[in-house]
């Protein structure tokens, strides 16, 4: 049972969805959805899984007969998954340990959260552990921020007027975009036959000033990073000329990102590998 989320976790949840969800996440779920062939009676498990942006797609796909959980550690992010989708079971919880038996899945996805955990490949460990036999993983993680031009411009703004923290903060999510580092932590995981192709989708905002703003207040703030009005007001305004490249002739920003997309099964027997 998910604790109760308090009202700033809240709004911190609803803004994630409303702005990070359609401009980031929402246009890669089909490549989960398409890669593992979704059956009717389907186990499904999302790890990290946010919102439940890719379970909901998930369960759309597979129909009312499926098994669709999404686990996540913050209350705020269930909360909301559970408003927007009753029908799917959330479970607050760590990567690390996973609430469920051995072999309880057909699939196990997760979206954009592996670079976060504290343990990556105990965290693998475990995926694969609740995976039935040949059962897909199926893992995405962004490219490298040197193969992402907007948001490394937007982080080598926020080293000029906000300090190294605050650039390193905004990087974060970009931190495992060498594939093969993925691949070497499938492989102590104890995945069998990691496959990892690099595709490309289109982010898109409707201004500067909305993605910029909402990982000045939104996305530092979680990684630790609170930024005062004269700094925020002062990246905002450099923001507009920066960014401007990527400027669309209604207003909007749009861009490419790149991103590391991992499948695999699960060895006959556990890896013995130290962890990463």
């Amino acid at each position: 049972m998910a604790q109760s989320a308090s009202q700033s976790q809240l709004d911190a949840a609803w803004a994630y969805e409303l702005v990070f969800v359609p401009a980031l996440f929402q246009p890669w779920v089909s490549r989960a959805t398409d890669t593992l062939q979704i059956k009717p009676d389907c186990r499904v498990l999302d790890v990290a899984c946010g919102t439940g942006i890719l379970a909901r797609e998930i369960r759309r796909r597979a129909g009312p007969d499926a098994s669709v959980v999404g686990l996540d550690p913050h209350p705020g992010m269930l909360a909301v998954a559970a408003e927007l989708a009753p029908g799917i079971l959330w479970k607050q919880g760590v990567a690390e340990s996973l609430p469920f038996a051995d072999g309880a899945f057909d699939a196990v996805v997760c979206q954009f959260g592996l670079m976060f955990f504290a343990d990556r490949v105990q965290a693998l460990r475990e995926m694969l552990r609740v995976l039935g036999p040949q059962g897909p993983l199926f893992v995405v993680v962004w490219d490298a921020l040197e193969h992402i031009p907007a948001y490394a411009a937007l982080a080598a703004l926020l080293e000029r007027h906000a300090g190294r923290q605050a650039a390193d903060a905004l990087s974060a999510p970009f931190m495992l975009g060498d594939p093969a580092r993925l691949s070497e932590l499938l492989a102590l995981a104890g995945a069998s036959s990691p496959v990892i192709r690099t595709e490309t989708e289109r982010a898109q905002f409707p201004s500067i000033r909305t993605m910029v703003e909402a990982d000045l207040r939104g996305w530092l703030p979680s990684m630790g990073v609170e930024l005062d009005e004269n700094q925020i007001s002062r990246v905002l305004y450099e923001a507009e000329r920066v960014l401007a490249p990527y400027l669309e002739p209604a207003g909007s920003i749009a861009f490419e990102m790149r991103a590391h997309i991992a499948t695999a099964t699960k060895l006959p027997f556990p890896a013995t590998s130290p962890a990463a």
